[in-house]
C-alpha cells in the first residue's frame, strides 16, 4: 500500500513538473531519419558527427525505431580535449560510448514520464547496458551502469525512425 501510494505521488509530481521544468520540447516535424534530424539542429550536430565517426550511421539510419540520447554540442565541449581527441581517434571506442546512447524503441517525453512512474525506470541500450531514469533537481536524469549522469535538456526531436532526446553530458568516464 505504501509503495503504491509513493509511486502515485511520484507520478503526479513528475506530471506536474514535466510541463515546463524538465526540458524544452521540440515540436518540429519529421524531416528525415535521426541522423538528418540531429545534423540539422545546430545544438546537436556534433552528436550526428560522432555517430558517423563511430561507424554507427548505418545502424541509426535503419528502420528502428530508436531513441538516441544525443549529447548537446556543449556536452562535447565540456569533455577535456584529450578525452575528445582519444574518442575520435579510436572509432571502436567511440562506438562503444555511443552504443550506450542508443535505445531500441521510441521513448518520447510522455513515454519516459510513464516509465518513470512504472516502478522500474530502466531502459536497455543497443549494447545491452542498463540506463536508469530518475528526477534530479527537477530534471529527468539518465544514469548508466558506471554512474555517469546526464540531464535531459530537450525532448522529442523527431525523426522518421525514432526520436532524439537532448542530454547535457556524454555518458563516459
Amino acid at each position: 500500500m505504501k509503495k503504491t501510494f509513493l509511486t502515485l505521488v511520484a507520478v503526479i509530481a513528475v506530471g506536474l513538473l514535466s510541463n515546463n521544468l524538465f526540458a524544452q520540447t521540440t515540436t518540429a516535424t519529421k524531416s528525415g531519419d535521426l541522423i538528418v534530424t540531429l545534423s540539422g539542429n545546430p545544438d546537436y550536430d556534433a552528436s550526428a558527427i560522432a555517430i558517423r565517426a563511430a561507424g554507427l550511421g548505418a545502424t541509426v539510419k535503419g528502420t528502428g525505431p530508436y531513441t538516441i540520447l544525443a549529447p548537446s554540442n556543449t556536452a562535447f565541449s565540456n569533455l577535456s580535449s584529450g578525452k575528445l581527441d582519444s574518442l575520435f581517434a579510436d572509432p571502436a571506442k567511440l562506438a562503444t560510448v555511443f552504443k550506450g546512447h542508443v535505445i531500441s524503441g521510441t521513448y518520447d517525453k510522455a513515454a519516459l514520464i510513464k516509465l518513470l512512474g512504472s516502478g522500474t525506470p530502466t531502459l536497455t541500450t543497443i549494447d545491452g547496458k542498463q540506463l536508469t531514469l530518475s528526477v534530479t533537481d527537477k530534471h529527468l536524469t539518465f544514469t548508466d551502469s558506471q554512474g555517469n549522469k546526464a540531464k535531459v535538456v530537450a525532448f522529442d526531436m523527431l525523426g522518421t525512425n525514432g526520436v532524439a532526446i537532448g542530454i547535457d553530458a556524454v555518458l563516459t568516464k
